[in-house]
């Protein structure tokens, strides 16, 4: 099928998507997603690949079965809405402000910018760190930014015109990782130097250190509530912390490879963490149990972010891609091709309407999740202080990695009730289909666009 063949197909059936690979691409001898920069937002769901311009609104889509037949209209899908272009090096972090007006990044040349969502407004450029700015995040509220570097050092900020900021020597190596309590009274920050450390905001004052991982320490997190650290290293252990009792209470130790980052489900109930093997993990933090198990790049995955609704988990891989996950059934849902190289980190707006991605391409990319109104209930309720264990619903327990995904699933549909694997009845179906396209879904980790004839 030609561009001509297509814009008659448009034309005559009002489709907005077309499943072909222009003939342009294909004599240069180039992948697609390396042409579609600025003209068209490319994204994968299930066996074909769909290309939106950035002007259209909807993709007029269909799903299709193992056997072809066309099923419901899906959900609208991810798109493209911002591309920002500033930073002079990659792109560490990003971080969306509360009220989704504001986006703040964090580069390795050494400055932090606040892009404006709306039109025709001018980012900010703040410079202050000495070195590379590893990672940046928004206060709860908005009215601060805390942002760390390679030069040893903490800063906040007061994202406005005038970029004021007051500094502290926080570690004696590179700071990975910064992030505020959910109250925005404390500041728990990650170190080269082994060790994470806790901080009152107002005042920048120490107030205890947790030093008993052996390598790097690449991101830490607090629980939703406040009353948990979760911690990830070069050590390849995940562990979580008593911020009361101030101990380690538990450490994860099944990743290959180094972790690079790591988050608490919004109930609070679980944790994700990304890896040097390519693999993303979840764990229950009640039981200390392995969840789901996604092998589904071809690269490092550098950095996850989970949906406000906690139904969803993007993840960034050094293999170019972004991917889509939806943890209530299991299952791969989009991958996204944007940019050109690495994609260092990636995060949801605090509304789940929007996601941002940066890259080693220097860009920082603002998506549109378009699937934030899929209504699953309330499968996962937030965390709350008394509420019992019974109370908040589990994520079903799934491997979706490549050499043992078939034998769980296919343990699954037979075996219902067993106790190493609960699922909720609506999964069945879904897992049928994965195990039918088995063979496609453990290749799209390693697959580039390619001409669907």
């Amino acid at each position: 099928m030609g561009i001509e063949d297509e814009k008659k197909r448009r034309r005559e059936g009002g489709a907005e998507v077309g499943f072909f690979t222009p003939p342009s691409f294909r004599s240069a001898g180039k992948k697609p997603h390396h042409a579609l920069r600025g003209s068209a937002s490319p994204l994968r769901r299930g066996r074909r690949c769909y290309w939106r311009p950035l002007g259209a609104r909807k993709l007029n889509c269909r799903n299709f079965g193992p056997a072809g037949a066309m099923a419901a209209p899906c959900v609208d899908d991810p798109s493209l809405e911002r591309n920002f272009r500033g930073h002079k090096d990659a792109v560490t972090s990003v971080d969306f402000n509360l009220n989704v007006k504001q986006l703040v990044s964090g580069s390795m040349d050494s400055c932090l910018m606040i892009w404006h969502m709306k039109p025709h407004m001018r980012a900010y450029r703040f410079v202050g760190h000495k070195d590379a700015v590893m990672c940046v995040q928004f206060s709860p509220s908005g009215h601060l930014v805390a942002s760390g570097s390679r030069d040893k050092t903490v800063r906040i900020w007061v994202p406005n015109l005038k970029g004021e900021s007051t500094v502290f020597r926080a570690h004696t190596g590179t700071v990975r990782s910064v992030h505020f309590s959910n109250d925005g009274q404390s500041l728990v920050t990650a170190s080269d130097d082994k060790t994470v450390k806790v901080w009152t905001v107002h005042r920048q004052k120490f107030l205890f250190s947790f030093s008993q991982h052996i390598n790097w320490v690449r991101c830490a997190k607090f629980s939703p509530d406040g009353r948990l650290i979760v911690s990830a290293s070069d050590d390849k252990t995940v562990k979580l912390w008593d911020k009361t009792s101030r101990e380690c209470v538990h450490s994860f130790c099944e990743h290959g490879g180094f972790v690079n980052y790591v988050d608490f489900h919004p109930s609070g109930t679980c944790i994700a963490a990304a890896g040097t093997d390519n693999t993303v993990k979840l764990w229950d933090v009640r039981t200390n149990r392995l969840l789901q198990h996604y092998q589904l790049h071809s690269a490092v995955v550098n950095a996850l972010s989970f949906h406000p609704s906690g139904n969803y988990l993007i993840t960034a891989s050094s293999d170019s891609t972004l991917k889509i996950l939806d943890l209530m059934e299991g299952r791969l849902l989009y991958t996204l091709h944007g940019h050109l190289g690495p994609a260092t980190c990636v995060a949801f707006s605090r509304s789940g309407e929007l996601f941002a991605s940066g890259g080693v391409d220097e860009q920082v990319m603002v998506w549109k999740s378009n699937f934030d109104t899929t209504n699953y209930g309330d499968p996962l309720k937030t965390h709350r202080s008394g509420s019992s264990k019974d109370e908040v619903k589990s994520l079903p327990e799934m491997d979706f990695s490549e050499t043992s995904f078939r034998i769980k699933a296919q343990d699954s549909i037979r075996n219902p009730q067993t106790d190493v694997v609960t699922l909720p009845p609506a999964v069945t179906n879904t897992l049928e289909h994965i195990v039918s396209q088995l063979d496609v879904l453990t290749q799209m980790g390693r697959l580039r666009f390619r001409e669907v004839k």
